[in-house]
Formats: structure tokens, sequence, C-alpha cells
């Protein structure tokens, strides 16, 4: 039950921070949400109220909006996942993500003050030891940090990103709000379980503590930069090791035309058509080759550089894709490129799990899908229309994409949009074919096949050379009584802790009444000790009984069960 979970949220931690979101739900019309999950009976209970009629024109707003602003003033943690919303086209509608990518990561700039006595305790010295120069004001906050510009005391100019004080403590209080939202809403709601809710919670966890992490950052930068070691037309900035930490880093200033100054990129005399082929080839290499990528490399974190160079920053937000999940990338991006609609669809069946669906109408929408590219040219071909229609495929037969592929979507299809405003005639699909021709070779070489038959043989001989212990172990545990099958019901779990809460409330009743039925009979003892002229043992006892039945019939009443 929903009152039951929010229990645990009474804690004088979480209350404060409760209230506040509950309030602006409230304000953004979702009151009645906030009662659905029973936030508002466990605030009413810690003494918090809510003003339930500060709903106005607010409410009038069309729902994706009300959301994206309900995020906005919620704060740091839930920008952060309507940033992380806006790439689940597999999940929302069109109208719904472009709400979402209006979240902008913006804050108020934290005063310096503040910065520099965190400063002080970070560099264990005075910042002026340290930095011949440190601008007190921000190049730019967010919510998570902000980025001051300064130079070394050995001449050398860099910015420093600070992590904002007293952030953690907010963020990690969100973090477990969601995590019990997550888990009341695939309690209580069937037709939400589908979308996971708590893996989409956990995935958001683990990205936003390492992004609190801002020494993870550098460690991203650098092994980014080890990738591209030997491009020379791709720059990261210098990480700067003895003054980073949890709580600040410093880098490199990177000097060059911000990749949304367009104009200035004509002026400086740079080739736009080379540009934007390097800018995708890099991307395409850390997705396809490397396995690791930006996964957020949008006009604000390039930087362009003479002799047509590119410099990328900010690796805050990375994807990762393992080998297996690489090939499959492959698989379907070769299969959508070159019309294979078998191809594609068996991509999508691994990705499906064991959801129900329709396979024979899944592949005649995918052949359909497919064909309606079949005989257009390759440059006239549009990645970003191609997945964005794949995702609305998705969403309409409720598969859902694994987390670690969102990014990869959403960063091909920024990269594209970036290409395409650098050189008009910017062709993506042609920009992929080498690498998909490149992956499918080393795929199938004669060292790689060796490499997996050999993997093969050893783990067909792992299996036979354990099975007779197995066996054995299995007939051991038959024998002596001591098998055990394991059938998880999620659905059981809630009935389970329904009758669990029934038998206590049982076990109470009976404890009650045994102590009345004693108490009545220890009152007829002469006797003993007494108070007010009666037996104080079977006083005592009726008064127990009467706070025991008091606080029972309030555990039902709060329970919302009727007596």
């Amino acid at each position: 039950m929903p009152s039951v979970l929010w229990e645990t949220l009474t804690a004088a931690r979480d209350l404060g921070r409760l209230h506040d979101i509950a309030s602006i739900l409230v304000r953004y019309g979702f009151s009645d949400m906030v009662r659905r999950l029973g936030m508002a009976s466990a605030l009413e209970r810690a003494g918090k109220m809510l003003h339930w009629q500060e709903a106005g024109e607010l409410a009038r707003l069309e729902p994706p909006a009300r959301v994206r602003r309900a995020l906005e003033e919620m704060g740091p943690t839930f920008i952060k996942l309507g940033q992380i919303l806006a790439t689940r086209m597999d999940l929302f509608s069109p109208e719904w993500i472009a709400e979402f990518e209006k979240l902008q990561d913006r804050a108020p700039s934290v005063p310096f003050v503040q910065i520099r006595q965190q400063l002080l305790e970070d560099l264990g010295t005075v910042p002026e030891e340290v930095f011949a120069e440190l601008v007190p004001e921000p190049l730019a906050a967010a919510s998570i940090a902000q980025v001051h510009s300064a130079r070394l005391r050995g001449g050398e100019n860099v910015i420093v990103k600070v992590r904002r004080p007293g952030i953690r403590p907010i963020v990690e209080a969100d973090l477990r709000l969601l995590l019990r939202l997550a888990k009341i809403v695939e309690a209580e709601s069937p037709e939400m379980f589908r979308f996971r809710p708590r893996e989409v919670v956990r995935q958001f966890t683990l990205s936003l503590r390492r992004e609190l992490d801002l020494a993870a950052e550098c460690r991203n930068a650098e092994r980014i930069a080890h990738n591209f070691s030997l491009h020379d037309e791709i720059v990261i900035p210098k990480v700067y090791w003895t003054w980073t930490g949890e709580r600040m880093n410093v880098q490199e200033t990177i000097s060059g035309i911000p990749g949304r100054d367009l104009t200035a990129v004509g002026q400086a005399g740079l080739n736009r058509k080379i540009l934007a082929q390097r800018g995708v080839q890099a991307v395409l290499k850390m997705i396809l080759v490397d396995g690791f990528f930006h996964a957020d490399p949008h006009q604000g974190n390039i930087f362009y550089l003479p002799e047509n160079r590119i410099a990328i920053i900010d690796f805050g937000m990375v994807g990762r894709l393992s080998v297996d999940r690489r090939s499959q990338v492959v698989d379907l991006l070769h299969g959508m490129v070159e019309r294979e609609a078998d191809r594609v669809v068996e991509v999508l069946l691994d990705w499906a799990g064991e959801a129900k669906i329709d396979l024979d109408s899944l592949k005649l929408e995918i052949d359909g899908l497919v064909d309606q590219y079949h005989g257009v040219p390759l440059k006239e071909l549009n990645i970003s229309t191609i997945l964005t229609d794949l995702t609305t495929l998705l969403r309409d037969y409720h598969l859902i994409l694994p987390p670690d592929l969102t990014l990869l979507i959403k960063s091909l299809i920024t990269l594209e949009g970036m290409g395409r405003q650098l050189d008009p005639e910017f062709d993506m699909v042609t920009e992929f074919s080498p690498f998909l021709r490149r992956a499918l070779q080393a795929r199938y070489a004669p060292d790689a096949l060796v490499k997996r038959g050999w993997q093969a043989v050893v783990d067909g001989l792992d299996i036979l050379t354990g099975l007779p212990q197995d066996l054995r172990q299995l007939l051991r545990s038959a024998r002596s009584g001591r098998l055990q099958v394991h059938v998880d019901v999620t659905r059981l779990q809630d009935f389970g802790d329904q009758l669990d809460c029934a038998t206590s409330r049982l076990t109470m009743g009976v404890v009650i009444a045994a102590l009345i039925i004693g108490s009545a009979i220890v009152m007829t003892v002469e006797r003993g000790p007494v108070l007010f002229g009666l037996p104080l043992f079977g006083l005592l006892g009726f008064i127990s009984a009467a706070v025991a039945g008091i606080w029972l019939l309030i555990s039902i009443r709060r329970s919302g069960r009727n007596f």
C-alpha cells in the first residue's frame, strides 16, 4: 500500500524535501497523484499541511508542459531526470520529448565566498597559493557545479569546475524519494510496470552519482583522450590531477570557436565540410570501435580550432557499450541502411527479452519501415528520421530499449543535426558505411572466428566437465528432501506483505483479549498492592489493553481499511 511505503519517509532527513515536492506537484495540478501515492497522509501525520487550492493557471497547461515546469522547480535531480527522459523516445511521444528537451541545466551561481571556502578545504591551502588568478564571476553555473576561469602559478590558463556546496545531501534525498516512488508506481499501476520505473531510476541514480564525482569526469576525459592519441584532429582538454578531486577539477582552457557560432567558423577560414566529417567520424569511432562515447555531443560541448581541428569538452555524461551490444548495434544499423528487415527484427527480438509481442505483425511493420527507404539514394537517407521511426514502432509495440541504447540513439540524432548545420549536404549514412563494413569484416576475420570458436569449445568443455558434479548435487538434494524450486512472482510480494500485516494485527488482537481476561481475573484477587482501591496489576493490565486497542484501531484507520 502506498501509505505503508511512505511511512518510511517520516524520517526527519526527508520530510522537508517531501513537503517541497508535494507542494510543487499540487501547484501544478497533480494533487490526485499526491493523494494516491500516500504523500499527503504521510505529511499530515508529521504535522505538515498542504495547500490544496494552490493550483491555478498552471494546472491549465498541457500535461507535458506542466510536468516539465514541475521538474524545473523541483531542482537539479529532477532536471537531470527530465534530461534523461528526453532520450527515451521509446517511452514518450514527440510532444513529451520536445518538452523534456527544454529543460536547461542552468542555475543561479553560488556566491564566491562559499566557493572559496570549499576550495580552501579541497586544496588544503588558500586558492591564491595555487592560482595566480581566479575570476570570481563564473563562466557558467549549472545545477551540479559551476565553472570559473583561472590561471595557474605556472602560467597555464585553466578552468576550475567546483561542485555546488551542499548539493549531495539534496540529491541523495531526491534519489531515495524517486526509488520509493518507482516501487509504488510498479506495485499500484500495472500499466506503468512495462516502463520499468525502478530500472529507469536505478540507471539514473548510477549516472547522477557519477556526475557528482568531478574526478570521474576527468577519468572519462583521459580515457577518451587515450583512444584518440593517434588522431591529432581531435583535442581533449588536459587534466591537472594535482588539484582534481571529487568536489572540484582543473582542466586546460580550450580557446576556440564555440560550436554554436557558425558565422565565426566561416570568418576563420575553416572548412565546414571537413569539420562535419571529422566530428561525426570521431563520435562513430567512440561508439562502434571503442564502446565508450560522449553521451551529450551538443554544440555547447564542441569547439572548432585552427587547421580544422575539433575540441570536445564536458565528459560528465558518457555511454558504454559492451562488445555484444556493439555487435547488435552494427547489425541493426546495417539492416536499416541495407534494407534487410530480418536482421532488424532479430536484433529487436533480442532487446525485447521476454516481452510478449505479435511477432508476425512486428515483422510486417519492420518490413514496411525498411521498404519505404528502398531505392532512396544513400545521401538522401536521414538517420535521425530512421531512428525516430524505429523508436515510434517500439513504443507502439510496448518494447523498451535497453537503457544503454537510449543515450546512443539520442547522440546519433544530435550528431546528424550538428553535421547538417555545418554542411547542408552532409550525408550521415555515407559516414556510417565504412564503420559498419569494418565492423562486419572484423567480426568474420579468420582470427576472430578462431577466437570465438575456441571460446565456444572451452565453454562447452566447462559445461561437460561440471555436469557430473551438478547432477550429483541435484540427486543428493532430492534424496535428502532439500530440493527447492524457486518461483519468483512479483505480485505475490504485495499479497505477502498484506498477509503479514493482517497476521500481526490478529496477533495483537489476541494479546489484547488475553490482557483483558487476565486483568479481570486479577481484579477478583483481594491480596496484593492496590491503587485507587483497585488491584494494581489488574488496573495496569486494563490500561495496557486500552492503549494497545487504541493503537490497533488507529493503525487500521490509517491503512484506509474499514472497521
